[in-house]
């Protein structure tokens, strides 16, 4: 598909195949709880994230929005999705977030960004364990602006 990392073993581009890949193949530590009910939790926050938080925030939908609608109405489609989005989010992890989303460690794929600007007010449990992961090393060491490819930033005047 050409927009997600593929592994070098095998040829797997899907970044959720590869994270299911790299669970079974390298068992620990594990990506997954172990427990069912914590790892089915993971599943449907993933879900949630992937199929109604993360399209809105894919860079080729966002181009072609642009050619069809004006940046105002962008802006508030791709915000409105969000918060859907992060509705849905907020009432699954009341249940079952630790420190974590779904728990006390760090599992899967846990993370949201919030590039549109969006008020986290409404979504307290979303905002405490999003804060937890920004106070990890690993997760700053991830961020896009710190990869090796990243383009430099614009001087300011």
């Amino acid at each position: 598909m050409g927009a997600v990392p593929v592994l070098v073993d095998v040829v797997i581009s899907d970044s959720l195949a590869i994270i299911l890949y790299l669970d079974e193949k390298y068992p620990e530590p594990p990506l997954l709880p172990r427990d069912l009910h914590q790892s089915a939790m993971n599943y449907q926050v993933s879900s949630i994230v992937l199929s109604v938080i993360q399209p809105y925030q894919n860079v080729a939908l966002i181009k072609l929005l642009e050619g069809k609608i004006n940046a105002e109405e962008k802006t508030g489609l791709v915000n409105n999705a969000i918060t859907k989005g992060f509705t849905a989010l907020e009432q699954v992890l009341v249940s079952c977030a630790g420190k974590y989303a779904t728990g006390d460690e760090v599992h899967l794929i846990h993370g949201a960004i919030n590039r549109f600007q969006i008020s986290m007010e409404p979504y307290p449990t979303l905002a405490k364990v999003y804060q937890a992961y920004n106070d990890l090393p690993a997760f700053q060491n991830a961020l896009p602006e710190k990869q090796p490819d990243a383009p430099s930033p614009t001087p300011t005047s």
